[in-house]
């Protein structure tokens, strides 16, 4: 069982990386790109014992504990049954 999990700054917390990005486009010709904040994107593999509630109730709770920094990040959590296939997409 496959899941992702996002990590990102809360909204008000400074974003160093981002600005840099932000300013370092701006003067290479990306105008349009008026804010960009940075986070991190996780992969994750669980065991699939057919219980896809007490999964994303472990995964959401290691992403809380291990992966994120509550005070400071938000995270979502995802597995891939939960987002549409390529072909519904279009």
């Amino acid at each position: 069982m496959k899941a992702t999990v996002h990590v990102t700054l809360k909204p008000g917390v400074l974003d160093p990386q981002g600005q840099t990005i932000q300013r370092a486009s701006e003067a290479i010709g990306f105008a349009r790109i008026a804010d960009v904040r940075q986070g991190k994107f996780f992969e994750v593999e669980l065991s699939d014992d057919g219980d896809l509630e007490a999964a994303r109730a472990e995964l959401e709770r290691f992403a809380r504990d291990v992966l994120a920094n509550p005070v400071i990040e938000d995270y979502r959590v995802e597995f891939l049954s939960d987002l549409p296939a390529a072909s519904e997409q279009e």
